[in-house]
C-alpha cells in the first residue's frame, strides 16, 4: 500500500449496491411507482463514490514495480506501462483534487482536469533522478486542477497573473486570520503578508465580492418596453449612412482619378498606367529601359506626374478629402 492511498478522505465512501427486490410482481399499469422507484435509485447513486470503486479495482504498485514500468515507458515507449502508472495512480489524483472541493463544486470534473495532469506527469518521468512518481505528478495534477478552477471559477476570468492567482486563493483566508487575530485586514497589510501589489489586493476583493453581470439584465424601460444592458452598450460597428457616405466618396476619388489619367499623354500616360494604377507596377529600370532612358529620368517623370495629380484632385475635390485618402 503506498502513502497516498490512506490520505484518502475519509468523505469519500463507497456507494452501496441498490436492489429493489419484490415477493410479489409489481403492478404493469402503475407507471408512476415505476418512476418514483428509479428517481429514488439514481439520488441514493452517488457518481464520485461510483468512481472510487472503478479506481480501487486497479492494483497498488510496489516501488520497484513503478520503476521498472517507467523505465520501460521512459526508454521503449511503452504504452502498456504507461497505462499501468496512470491507473495505479488515479486515486492520488482524487486526493488532491479533494483538496479543493471548497474552490469548486463538481469534485468529478476537477478529478477528470487531475487526470490530464497525471498523463502529462507520466509522459514527462524521468525514472533515474531519483524522484517517486507520485511525488512528481502531484506537482502536474495541482497545476492542472488549479488552471481549471481559475478558467471556471466565473464567465469572466478572475486570475490572469501570478499575483492575481496567489490572491484568488488566498485573499479570504488571510482576512479571515488577520480578523481572527483582532486586527483590522487592511489592503495594505494583506499586500504585505502576500507579497502583492496592494492595487491587486484592491481589485481582487472587489471583483470577489461582486457577482457575474448578465448583459441580458434589464437595467431599465423605454418606448414602453424593457431595455436590457447588452443594448446600451457603444457599437464599434460603422454607422450604415457613415458606411455609404464613405462609398460614395471613394467612387468619386476613383472617378477623377481615371479623368486624369485619360488627359495624359507620352510618357506620362505609360507610368501613370504601369506604375500608378497597375495592380502588378513596373520598375522604374523596366520604364527606363522601354523609354530608352535612365531610372532616374523616370522617377523624376513619376514624381511631377504625382504633383500634378495632387493638385488635380485638389481642385475636383477639395483639400479635405485628398488629404484623407492620403493618410494611411
Amino acid at each position: 500500500m503506498t502513502e497516498h492511498e490512506t490520505d484518502l478522505p475519509d468523505e469519500i465512501d463507497e456507494p452501496q449496491d441498490v436492489e429493489v427486490m419484490d415477493e410479489e410482481p409489481a403492478p404493469r399499469n402503475d407507471g408512476a411507482d415505476a418512476l418514483k422507484l428509479s428517481s429514488s435509485a439514481l439520488t441514493r447513486r452517488d457518481p464520485l463514490g461510483v468512481y472510487m470503486r472503478d479506481v480501487q479495482r486497479y492494483a497498488l504498485l510496489s516501488k520497484e514495480e513503478e520503476h521498472d514500468l517507467a523505465v520501460r515507458f521512459f526508454e521503449n515507449d511503452d504504452l502498456e506501462a504507461a497505462k499501468q502508472l496512470v491507473t495505479s495512480n488515479l486515486r492520488l489524483v482524487v486526493k488532491i483534487a479533494y483538496d479543493y472541493r471548497q474552490a469548486y463544486k463538481n469534485i468529478l470534473d476537477l478529478v477528470q482536469e487531475g487526470n490530464i495532469g497525471l498523463m502529462q506527469a507520466v509522459k514527462k518521468y524521468d525514472p533515474y533522478k531519483g524522484v517517486k512518481l507520485s511525488s512528481y505528478a502531484a506537482w502536474w495534477i495541482r497545476a492542472y486542477i488549479l488552471r481549471y478552477i481559475l478558467n471556471n471559477h466565473r464567465l469572466v476570468k478572475v486570475g490572469t497573473t501570478q499575483a492575481q492567482r496567489k490572491l484568488f486563493f488566498n485573499l479570504q483566508k488571510e482576512k479571515a486570520r488577520l480578523s481572527a487575530m483582532g486586527i483590522e485586514p487592511t489592503a495594505e497589510m494583506i499586500a504585505e503578508r502576500l507579497n502583492v501589489p496592494e492595487r491587486d489586493v484592491v481589485s481582487m476583493d472587489m471583483r470577489l465580492a461582486a457577482g457575474d453581470a448578465s448583459l441580458d439584465a434589464p437595467v431599465g424601460t423605454g418606448d414602453g418596453r424593457t431595455v436590457a444592458r447588452v443594448e446600451l452598450l457603444p457599437s464599434d460597428d460603422v454607422r450604415v449612412d457613415d458606411t455609404l457616405a464613405e462609398a460614395e466618396v471613394g467612387d468619386q476619388f476613383t472617378a477623377k482619378i481615371h479623368e486624369f489619367g485619360a488627359s495624359l499623354e507620352g510618357k506620362e500616360k505609360k507610368i501613370f498606367e504601369d506604375r500608378l494604377v497597375a495592380e502588378d507596377p513596373k520598375t522604374l529600370q523596366t520604364l527606363g529601359d522601354e523609354f530608352g532612358v535612365s531610372r532616374e529620368r523616370v522617377r523624376q517623370i513619376e514624381k511631377r506626374l504625382l504633383k500634378k495629380l495632387k493638385a488635380f484632385l485638389h481642385e475636383e475635390l477639395g483639400e479635405t478629402v485628398v488629404e484623407v485618402y492620403e493618410s494611411p
